[in-house]
């Protein structure tokens, strides 16, 4: 495809916040490939491969997104499926310094530009790891997931 984006994250899990940044990008790309992030150095609630089967579910409808999980470099990814572009949201500031730094060495090394979407006000205080605590403590987190 000549429009391709990848959108990358542990999406451990994948929450609302998660779902609006995907939402928001489909009518930029002809597809859109997520990348479920595998990180041996970091402790996930879900395996890879539920964590893949639950996002792919969520857009079976959907034929503009692929989903795989993938364990190299986030711009060797992009190259694999050809993308122009890595998607990713910023809840923050600090969010988008590091986002920022990320590009910037994404872009340096590979050429492939880095298209940050601003997290609708609604949903900036929603993430994964905050999901991950209330559900630690036996929380209803149904108002966080799609």
């Amino acid at each position: 495809m000549k429009n391709t984006a990848v959108f990358v994250g542990s999406f451990d899990p994948f929450t609302i916040g998660h779902h609006d940044i995907l939402r928001r990008a489909l009518p930029l790309f002809d597809r859109i490939v997520v990348g479920v992030g595998v990180n041996e150095h970091k402790q996930c609630m879900y395996s890879a491969k539920e964590r893949v089967e639950r996002i792919a579910a969520l857009y079976a409808d959907e034929p503009k997104v692929v989903v795989e999980q993938y364990c190299e470099l986030t711009v060797d990814f992009a190259r694999r499926h050809e993308a122009g572009f890595i998607v990713k949201g910023v809840r923050s500031m600090k969010d988008f310094e590091y986002e920022r730094e990320q590009a910037d060495v994404n872009r340096q090394i590979s050429g492939i530009d880095t298209l940050l979407l601003i997290a609708s006000p609604a949903l900036a205080s929603v993430s994964s790891s905050v999901v991950r605590e209330l559900l630690h403590y036996g929380k209803d987190v149904s108002a966080f997931l799609p």
